[in-house]
């Protein structure tokens, strides 16, 4: 059974290479941000939780409300940015593999 393989030199492949290049780019770009936000909730909720317990948010320290409402709301957030970001670059993928040159 011949196996053939494409010359690296076809425009498709590297259209293709280029696309997932671009694409993984994008993605690891918003992974970052996203995770430097998830590090700086969980970090700064505990490191700065003594200034923090001088505000008050409805009759609680601001700190003990970050910890035990706050932060969940933000990974929450965070985790509904990615799907919400991911699905547009999932379809702007999709798109650049379909144009034809």
């Amino acid at each position: 059974m011949p196996t053939e393989t494409a010359p690296s030199s076809d425009p498709d492949r590297t259209r293709v290479i280029a696309a997932r290049a671009a694409h993984w780019a994008r993605a690891r770009h918003l992974i970052a941000l996203l995770l430097a936000l998830w590090l700086a909730t969980s970090f700064g909720t505990v490191f700065f939780a003594r200034d923090l317990a001088h505000m008050s948010v409805f009759g609680w320290p601001l700190s003990f409300y970050l910890a035990a409402q706050g932060a969940s709301l933000i990974y929450l957030a965070i985790i509904g940015a990615y799907a919400w970001r991911m699905r547009i670059l999932d379809r702007d993928f999709t798109r650049m593999l379909q144009e034809r040159p």
